[in-house]
């Protein structure tokens, strides 16, 4: 494997989202912390969709290495990973299918359940006035692909619907109508193939939506959570597997539910987790013993060697 600190890595930020900001700032807190430990990185705000311009992009600045660190469309689906991949371009993450399949909560859905991954039951809506039959409360209502709890409600009684509905159709033209899994919120980070430690999220909201994930003092975040050892231990087995199933790459953050009776949901994979001071795969890495920079290099390491093994072969 050749010097890390020798090759160019472009950080790619920003991008033409919702996440812009939030993108913005984990590539930042990417940006000081590799520039701080000698590393050759450009800090590169990605505001198009272009092909053709991120193409010229990656060959004027003769990148080594991209760190994507985008969010939401054009970030984490697939499409700029397609663009990498079809000019040999090495880079942090997912390929293009599992990162499709990652971002869209409906496929991601069918392929845990395929593969007998728990996962809340759900029903599917394009048409704000034509909804599906017998729909249940409590529910979550929520963009099919969507990130940091942007358009997210959850309806505890038909009064509260149709305002729940409209937030979500704001966003995008199809929405999940989730069952509400009462319980405790977790997550579990993924790295080179193995899962960190379990993280329980206790927002003081009763919801961690989007002020409550990046706002101080709206949270509190228990990292290792306190679970029984087999609980602790079928969380971070899931969390892997299901990371597998949709077949994604070097890292991941994988958010659960744990119902009252101690059995765990699935609700999503994040295949390019938030990395900001109030991120979570940060948390979990960092009660796993590892810090925020060790984290980072070994994303790289990872993206580097299966590019060297890649060619090699």
């Amino acid at each position: 494997m050749p010097d890390l600190k020798n090759i160019k890595i472009g950080i790619f930020a920003g991008g033409v989202s919702s996440e812009r900001e939030i993108s913005l700032e984990s590539a930042k807190n990417v940006w000081r912390t590799l520039k701080g430990q000698g590393y050759k990185v450009l800090f590169i705000d990605i505001a198009t969709t272009s092909k053709d311009y991120i193409q010229t992009l990656v060959k004027n600045y003769s990148l080594d290495l991209v760190f994507i660190a985008l969010h939401g469309e054009f970030g984490e689906d697939g499409q700029i990973q397609q663009i990498l991949e079809d000019n040999n371009i090495a880079y942090i993450g997912s390929k293009p299918k599992a990162s499709h399949l990652a971002m869209d909560k409906i496929l991601a859905k069918k392929v845990f359940l395929k593969n007998n991954i728990p996962t809340p039951g759900f029903k599917v809506s394009s048409d704000i006035n034509s909804l599906p039959e017998d729909i249940k409360f409590p529910l979550v209502i929520k963009p099919y692909k969507s990130g940091s709890s942007l358009g997210i409600s959850i309806v505890d009684k038909s009064a509260g619907l149709l305002k729940a509905l409209k937030c979500a159709f704001s966003c995008q033209d199809k929405v999940i109508i989730e069952d509400y899994i009462e319980g405790r919120e977790l997550t579990v980070g993924i790295l080179d193939n193995k899962a960190l430690s379990v993280v329980e999220i206790i927002p003081k909201s009763g919801y961690y939506d989007f002020k409550a994930k990046y706002s101080d003092g709206m949270s509190q975040f228990i990292a290792p959570a306190k679970l029984s050892e087999s609980v602790y231990r079928q969380c971070q087995d899931l969390a892997l597997r299901s990371h597998q199933v949709l077949g994604c790459r070097h890292f991941s953050r994988v958010d659960l539910r744990l119902l009252k009776n101690k059995d765990p949901f699935i609700l999503e994979i994040n295949s390019i987790p938030g990395l900001t001071s109030h991120s979570l795969l940060p948390l979990s890495a960092g009660a796993s013993g590892l810090s925020f920079s060790d984290l980072l290099i070994k994303m790289i390491e990872l993206a580097v060697y299966e590019k060297e093994a890649a060619q090699k072969a």
